[in-house]
């Protein structure tokens, strides 16, 4: 999938802009705070219908303005046009457009145009809770399975409803209810625990592969998978346990609870790798997300956003991201940076059509 033109209209800090894209590598660079991150986040909006860096919609709207409005024109690999269009107005639901037509359900979208993002917020996949960890696995499958975005909906509603229940305070909560809470809870998580298991057993060699190309064979990475369901059948785990859920008040064991472990050399990579070595790790595990969703899903190459991704590596891990991001394995790249010396170097060792851009207060020029 190529994006070929941008239109945005109050996108954060970019007040207007029409962009014609390169369908090789594009790169946009400026100073921080100038706009880069948010063109990029502007992509991010039309394929996964919200901002990368925002969970209010509202947000994304340029201050002092009311109405917010992206437009991508893009080219499928079969050579038909894809038009897909977002408009948000402050108080109001946003919109997302297929050609002329609106979703019904978001959910219908998102799949449609793959695309993966290495940007500095990945860091959070290391040093934050597992909660990032799970949302990892979540964007990826939920990209190329769609029916793994509502088992997603369903557990998490009634997750919700349960803990609700669990927190009574006046009465003892309706057992029935519970029961029926809970088989939701079991049947939905049961099925997400397999599609994130395969998942994880798909990535792990490839993820390991990109990493030694990038640490020259330095270190050894690993990845784990570490769920409830392994214990046995979900139901009879959440179950069991429910006077303790009680006691506590929310729910203790479900798939809401899944991690996954990320190893360097045998230990944690939280507490043993360097600023380079973690970013070589995750920059690895975007690049694998990249493949798997390449033969998978929409079976299109999906767009890859690098969002100043060079800092804190040393000159032989920037040469070998660059080698393995010009290959032909690759499609469309966005890519910002501070160093004009970095992108000079890919654009050197990319054939044919490339594209760079200047940014400065929310304007981009060639």
């Amino acid at each position: 999938m190529i994006l070929k033109r941008l239109s945005i209209l109050n996108y954060k800090n970019i007040a207007q802009a029409d962009l014609e894209l390169a369908p090789g590598i594009n790169c946009f660079i400026g100073k921080n705070g100038e706009g880069k991150t948010n063109i990029l986040d502007a992509i991010y909006f039309l394929s996964m219908c919200k901002s990368s860096t925002s969970n209010l919609d509202s947000n994304c709207i340029r201050h002092s303005e009311d109405v917010m409005m992206l437009q991508g024109n893009y080219e499928r690999e079969d050579g038909n046009p894809e038009e897909i269009s977002c408009g948000l107005k402050r108080g109001q639901k946003k919109i997302i457009r297929r050609g002329k037509k609106a979703y019904k359900r978001l959910a219908e979208h998102i799949g449609l145009i793959p695309l993966v993002v290495v940007s500095p917020a990945d860091s959070g996949l290391i040093s934050g809770g597992s909660e990032e960890r799970r949302r990892f696995l979540d964007i990826v499958i939920s990209q190329c399975e769609p029916p793994y975005i509502d088992a997603l909906l369903k557990y998490n509603k009634a997750l919700q409803q349960r803990n609700v229940l669990l927190k009574m305070e006046d009465h003892e909560p309706d057992p029935e209810l519970l029961s029926i809470l809970e088989e939701t809870m079991a049947r939905e998580g049961e099925f997400i625990y397999q599609r994130r298991q395969y998942y994880v057993e798909q990535l792990i060699p490839t993820f390991q592969r990109f990493y030694t190309i990038i640490s020259s064979g330095s270190e050894r990475v690993g990845l784990k998978y570490v769920s409830h369901c392994q214990r046995g059948p979900l139901l009879e785990i959440i179950q069991r346990d429910r006077h303790r859920d009680r006691a506590v008040g929310y729910s203790l064991h479900g798939i809401h609870k899944d991690e996954l472990e990320m190893t360097l050399d045998g230990y944690p990579i939280k507490r043993e790798g360097s600023q380079g070595q973690n970013k070589s790790y995750l920059i690895a595990l975007k690049l694998s997300q990249f493949e798997f969703l390449q033969r998978t899903g929409s079976q299109t190459k999906p767009i890859l956003i690098l969002d100043d991704i060079f800092d804190k590596l040393d000159a032989v891990r920037v040469e070998q991201i660059v080698k393995m991001v010009s290959g032909e394995n690759f499609g469309q790249i966005f890519i910002t940076d501070t160093n004009r010396d970095h992108l000079d170097r890919i654009l050197s060792s990319m054939p044919g059509e490339n594209r760079l851009f200047h940014v400065h207060q929310g304007k981009f020029t060639l």
